[in-house]
């Protein structure tokens, strides 16, 4: 007897998930009861379950039942709106790969938004809106973003049924000034949420039409206020705005790997600038420097420890045979195997951006030229032998391991570049949106990956042969600096910060600025029996 009530009551209760999932537009407590024909005191009892569990929904705007979010979520690729989750998939990895922040895919229900998918950022702390809730239409990027691109009189519909409530001290309360957000939102294209829903989450996000105009959602970028800076959101603006298009375009009729930061700190003290991290594969240990304090340090089996100390600020470092060669404020000086210094007065004195060694053993330097800098190799005059010319400042540079191929990264363009031995010719390898952050150190594995850090966006990349980008590393400071592959088989990756240029606050954040950090094999996905791959530098390296 028990089984048959039960099995009746199930019946009762898919009856009325059936009707509320025939009725696009929602139904309300009347229409449901003169639909599934129960006594209201079962019917109630039905939709309260129902409710609690998520799978039905109250639309508060209609006042009308419509399905849930929880069976949204089990469903939503068979039933609810298939093609905008597909075609909104690659853009949603991209907007994800290219910030490391965790990227969102929303509709408006009602007067709220509602998530349909997400993308988690390579960070630990990252937003994590739960798919299928519902939030506030007002506060909220992908909620102003829609409401901006709604014609007037569905817009005007939806804010004069709103309460604005503030959910935080940054939440906008005044029609007013929705109503002006709103105006510059619809003139530069994207929306901005500054705190306005959760203090410390910032959120950029652009509405998403379809090839007839209609609005069919919003993507955005969501993640801490202390990465998500409001320069860095406007940078990243055009970006959604682009995606979001992108995303319209394919609804007529019709992978990249993130690592989970595993990111292990080195003990030691931090230094304003880190750089140049340099790996001697002869003596087993990283060399790097901070450029401002200025040191040399060395990382080996006994710890991290400081080198040597110099007089001016360090402007490029190279391995040599006989120690270190180092450029400085002062002129150049090597270091030997003691770190003690010992000036070169013969060398020339010119500024440097940069030095390389090739496979060859020649030495290759970048200097600057008016309006961006030439990289080539260095004479014994202090010239440039047969240079390639760039419009910008060459951040980094380096030869692969058969000395054929010459990369370098341009920051201000976001650039990486390729050159060939014996060609005058540049090509452009990829370019990374500014909002990524800026393109800074660079190293090679033995796959044909090019790696790079993004300083002021918490991560480093790994660029594929063809300039795809394969994989994004989330860090716990905001300036990534340099990075080199090192260890007994080379697959240990190091990466240099600094600290110089942040804010107090910032500083409260990401206290490890300036550190030294290391990713094991597993994270960056080298294989350790392969990874040998580094410069065979014939005599500079000992």
């Amino acid at each position: 007897m028990a089984t048959v009530e039960g099995t009746g009551a199930l019946e009762k209760a898919l009856d009325v998930l059936e009707a509320i999932g025939s009725a696009p537009q929602g139904l309300s407590q009347s229409d449901l009861a003169e639909q599934v024909a129960l006594p209201r005191t079962t019917l109630y009892r039905i939709i309260a379950s129902l409710v609690e569990r998520g799978m039905i929904r109250r639309d508060p705007l209609r006042k009308v039942y419509r399905l849930g979010f929880r069976y949204l979520e089990l469903v939503r690729n068979a039933y609810l709106m298939p093609d905008l989750v597909a075609a909104a998939s690659f853009e949603l990895r991209a907007l994800r790969d290219l910030t490391g922040e965790t990227s969102y895919l929303a509709v408006l229900d009602g007067n709220q938004v509602l998530s349909l998918e997400r993308c988690d950022g390579a960070h630990s702390t990252r937003s994590a809106a739960a798919l299928g809730q519902s939030k506030p239409v007002y506060c909220t990027g992908q909620g102003k973003a829609i409401l901006a691109a709604l014609d007037e009189a569905r817009r005007e519909e939806i804010i004069k049924g709103l309460t604005l409530t503030a959910l935080t001290p940054l939440t906008i309360t005044d029609r007013r000034r929705l109503h002006a957000e709103l105006q510059i939102t619809r003139a530069r294209g994207y929306a901005i949420d500054d705190e306005e829903i959760v203090l410390g989450v910032r959120c950029v996000a652009a509405a998403i039409r379809d090839n007839l105009g209609k609005v069919r959602g919003a993507l955005s970028v969501a993640g801490p206020a202390y990465r998500l800076t409001l320069e860095r959101l406007e940078l990243l603006g055009p970006e959604l705005t682009d995606a979001a298009r992108r995303v319209g375009a394919q609804l007529s009729e019709s992978q990249v790997r993130i690592a989970d930061s595993e990111v292990q700190l080195v003990k030691g003290p931090w230094a304003f600038n880190g750089a140049f991290a340099r790996w001697c594969h002869g003596q087993q240990c990283l060399y790097w420097a901070d450029t401002l304090a200025p040191t040399i340090r060395v990382l080996d089996a006994k710890g991290e420890r400081v080198f040597a100390r110099l007089d001016a600020p360090v402007q490029a470092m190279e391995l040599h045979r006989e120690g270190l060669l180092i450029a400085h404020g002062n002129g150049w000086s090597l270091l030997d195997r003691q770190g003690q210094e010992h000036p070169l007065p013969g060398w020339p004195g010119k500024p440097l951006l940069g030095l390389a060694s090739h496979p060859n053993g020649s030495l290759w330097a970048c200097l600057s030229n008016a309006g961006g800098c030439k990289v080539g190799e260095l004479t014994a005059q202090g010239e440039l032998r047969s240079p390639w010319s760039f419009q910008e400042r060459i951040s980094a540079f380096c030869w692969d391991a058969d000395g054929q191929t010459l990369y370098a990264v341009g920051p201000d363009t976001g650039s990486v570049y390729v050159m060939q031995f014996g060609s005058s010719s540049v090509r452009r390898l990829a370019s990374l949106p500014k909002g990524s952050g800026r393109l800074s150190g660079l190293a090679l594995d033995n796959e044909g990956g090019v790696w790079t850090t993004l300083r002021d966006g918490w991560s480093l990349v790994r660029l594929n042969a063809d300039g795809s980008l394969d994989r994004m590393i989330g860090l716990p400071v905001p300036s990534p600096t340099d990075l080199a592959f090192g260890g007994p088989n080379k697959d240990i990756l190091y990466i240099t910060s600094a600290r110089h240029e942040l804010s107090r606050e910032t500083l409260g954040t990401a206290p490890a600025s300036g550190c030294l950090f290391q990713i094991n094999p597993k994270v960056i996905g080298v294989d350790a029996h392969q990874a040998a791959w580094g410069v065979n530098r014939r005599g500079l390296d000992g």
